[in-house]
């Protein structure tokens, strides 16, 4: 619906924060996200500045019938927000830490980075996702998967508490004993619930661990990506390790031993005694030659440096499913369409080793899943016109990988959403039900967009 001159005057008096509406020139750098192709253009934006500006602004869309959106730091974007109100809580980006408690209170707009910072001088560390430059509210609301996810499970399950505005504008908190169910909701339900403002996250004690990537040159990748597969069917709990097919651009920004080049990262990390991690790795490093080693003992704060994500905005196309178990055909199949020798048209082809903590539910359950999945798998492209063409051989490879794809899901790794159905089976139908049951609670009316496309809360 169209809002006039006056409606808009009154919101802008109401909020502490920004408002801008379509067409305010000043907008698009407010809800730019990492994605470049995807270019937000609500009917107006609320750039909030306290939990005040949100309830305020939630109650103002509820009014004026327009749909409510939420971005932090614009990671996870599916697509385009073209209508509604969206709320963007960048501004909210508060950490502090409680070191008797272990305790982290996280705002809504708060980067993982900035919870290591804060948590490393008490000797204490978030389980964070891989990339420190992600949201840490919005990837831990779809379940939180990184370098401790073996040893410590996902992020959700270390959450002890939100603070949410709800469709009437008002506050709640959600515990295991206080509105439990949608407390149940926000660990891995990801959103349509309510616009969460705070997150408290209990902290670990760790102040270093024995972690990093092992590089294998291309005539040595097949080898060791056939030990590494080999070795997690005996893999310790505590550790976390990860595998990604790298097609290395001959450009500047990429360090001269990786320029050019096609290689295998494979990730290693555990939070132990750096001599038995050393052991624990002994057997891939003697897989094969190994072009780089950089597993060493690290800083935790130096976490985001085993993955090495980038940080950059860009094009992006993505595609992820969770796997069962995998053996040597599926090497052969990976290697086949992704491999040095396929012209493979990604820029990456991960695996991530599941099972450990992640399989493990958390007291009282949550509504993360995938538990039950073995692995992860996801593509990464980042040139545009070969987007088409990307499609097609992940829907080449998805047909041909069939007897190894998990039956589950993970919202965060479930990037084809574009349809009702799809978008359902990001969870099991047993959860996705439940969640519509508790959405239909604290949000009768639907106000908080959530669906294919253009409404899930992005990190």
């Amino acid at each position: 619906m169209s809002l006039s001159t006056s409606d808009l005057s009154s919101l802008r008096r109401a909020v502490t924060g920004e408002v801008f509406e379509r067409g305010d020139p000043e907008m698009a750098d407010h809800v730019a996200t990492q994605n470049t192709l995807i270019r937000h253009e609500p009917d107006v934006a609320v750039v909030v500045a306290d939990e005040a500006d949100v309830s305020t602004a939630v109650r103002f869309a509820a009014e004026h019938g327009l749909p409510v959106s939420v971005q932090s730091t614009g990671h996870g974007a599916w697509g385009p927000i073209t209508t509604g109100l969206l709320v963007v809580t960048s501004r909210l980006d508060s950490v502090t830490v409680d070191p008797d408690e272990h305790i982290a209170t996280i705002g809504a707009g708060a980067r993982w980075s900035a919870v290591i910072d804060a948590a490393a001088p008490y000797g204490l560390a978030p389980v964070t996702g891989s990339s420190p430059h992600v949201g840490a509210v919005g990837y831990t609301l779809g379940g939180g998967l990184g370098p401790l996810a073996r040893s410590h499970g996902f992020s959700t399950d270390w959450v002890r508490g939100f603070r949410v505005v709800i469709a009437d504008g008002t506050v709640v908190v959600a515990t295991t004993a206080e509105n439990p169910e949608l407390f149940w909701a926000l660990r891995g339900g990801k959103g349509g619930l309510g616009i969460v403002t705070e997150m408290r996250l209990e902290l670990v004690p760790l102040v270093t661990l024995y972690a990093g990537s092992l590089f294998f040159d291309t005539p040595d990748i097949e080898t060791a990506l056939r030990a590494w597969v080999d070795w997690t069917r005996t893999a310790p709990d505590d550790v976390t390790t990860s595998v990604a097919l790298l097609s290395m651009p001959p450009i500047d920004e990429i360090p001269e031993p990786f320029r050019g080049r096609f290689l295998l990262s494979m990730r290693f990390a555990y939070p132990g005694d750096p001599d038995e991690g050393e052991r624990l790795l002994h057997p891939l490093r003697q897989a094969a030659p190994v072009y780089v080693d950089g597993v060493t003992e690290i800083p935790a704060t130096a976490m985001g440096s085993i993955h090495a994500d980038p940080d950059d905005p860009g094009p992006i196309w993505d595609m992820g499913l969770l796997l069962g178990p995998i053996d040597q055909d599926f090497v052969t199949e990976l290697l086949a369409s992704f491999g040095p020798d396929a012209d493979s048209p990604f820029v990456a082809t991960e695996i991530r080793h599941l099972g450990g903590a992640t399989g493990r539910d958390v007291e009282g359950g949550s509504a993360v899943g995938g538990r039950n999945s073995a692995f992860t798998f996801t593509l990464i492209g980042v040139v545009p016109p070969l987007f088409e063409r990307m499609a097609a051989v992940a829907d080449a490879f998805t047909e041909r990988a069939q007897r190894w794809i998990s039956p589950e899901t993970n919202i965060n790794f479930s990037t084809r959403v574009d349809t009702p159905e799809h978008f359902a089976q990001a969870w099991p139908p047993e959860t996705f039900e439940r969640l519509a049951r508790v959405r239909a609670t604290y949000d009768p009316d639907g106000l908080f967009a959530f669906g294919p496309v253009e409404s899930v809360p992005e990190a």
